[in-house]
């Protein structure tokens, strides 16, 4: 798959159209997340500024000492932010796949307030737990609320091409995501000095549990491969100036599987292609809200046929498939 054949939607133009041209993009989108559920969102809209910060102040953090990084390790497992270590994820575990530990280390940060009507505990101690800040890089900080807050803004227009593309209101979805649980990763896979151990990846075999993802790829990086619809795996490249998304689970249940939550990896390319060399990407994880009941779209349900999953609660969902990824304390 090349920068040529890799779909690239321009959200300006969807966002400038009139009814019948938002359709007419609409059915493209429906489209391509019917057979991979991944694409290209150029003409974004988000500040060339924010993402050379955030993409600074995060590779200036992974320089750091391990030591210091430590600093703000997760406190236990199952926390969700602050820092995670090498060998502490194997994202294939979320797929019932035993696999050695991840290569990559990560920073986590979650929503930047909570909602003043939230009571739940369990939200409360997870979703809205305190993102554990590091004292450094100076700026880091600010850098990634800047990058978190132009993330939410981009999500929430994303979701309403979706809307358009299911044959929904264009504005369908803002009541499920106007207090999203969103999270933020920074991800570094640490150059390579050993060989992996057999079946270990950057990133193992898995989907993504939330409504979509937005991921920036470290530019000309190579790696990231989904399962095209034929079944095999196929790279995804990097496209300049422009963020990489894909739909997830809820996003498939919200659909009744007419869109694809596909099942994506980060390998080891050969040494020769840079393989062992570090990488870095962003991936923002979109989460409806809370208590956002996910449940079955009435247009894509033919009539007579019955739902294929239960409704669930989109934080309830998201924290038990989150624990299923953690293989050691983080202490």
């Amino acid at each position: 798959m090349s920068d040529q054949s890799f779909p690239i939607f321009d959200l300006g133009a969807f966002e400038a159209a009139g009814d019948q041209e938002k359709k007419r993009l609409g059915t493209e989108v429906d489209g391509i997340c019917r057979s991979t559920g991944f694409l290209a969102i150029a003409n974004h809209g988000v500040d060339d500024a924010v993402v050379e910060s955030v993409w600074a102040k995060t590779h200036a953090f992974f320089d750091r000492p391990a030591d210091v990084k430590q600093r703000v390790r997760a406190p236990y497992a199952g926390y969700p932010y602050g820092y995670l270590g090498p060998g502490t994820e194997a994202l294939a575990k979320s797929r019932n796949v035993d696999t050695p530990p991840d290569l990559k280390e990560s920073f986590n940060g979650g929503p930047l307030a909570v909602p003043p009507d939230m009571t739940d505990p369990e939200a409360l101690g997870f979703c809205y737990a305190a993102t554990i800040w590091p004292e450094g890089p100076e700026g880091f900080v600010d850098a990634w609320k800047a990058y978190y807050r132009s993330m939410e803004d981009l999500a929430r227009r994303i979701m309403r091409v979706f809307a358009t593309a299911l044959g929904l209101d264009e504005h369908f979805f803002d009541s499920y995501v106007d207090t999203p649980i969103s999270a933020l990763r920074a991800l570094n896979y640490p150059e390579q000095r050993v060989a992996p151990q057999p079946g270990q990846l950057r990133a193992g075999a898995h989907t993504d549990y939330g409504s979509l993802t937005i991921l920036l790829p470290q530019p000309g990086s190579k790696g990231l491969e989904i399962i095209a619809p034929d079944g095999q795996w196929t790279q995804v490249p990097p496209v300049a100036g422009a963020f990489v998304i894909n739909i997830g689970d809820l996003m498939a249940l919200w659909t009744n599987d007419r869109w694809v939550s596909t099942v994506h990896r980060v390998v080891n390319p050969p040494p020769e292609e840079g393989g062992m060399q570090r990488r870095q990407s962003l991936a923002f994880f979109h989460q409806p809200n809370w208590f956002a009941e996910i449940a079955c779209l009435p247009s894509c349900l033919p009539p007579g046929d019955e739902p294929k999953y239960a409704p669930v609660l989109s934080g309830p969902y998201l924290m038990g498939k989150f624990k299923s990824t953690v293989t050691a304390k983080a202490d």
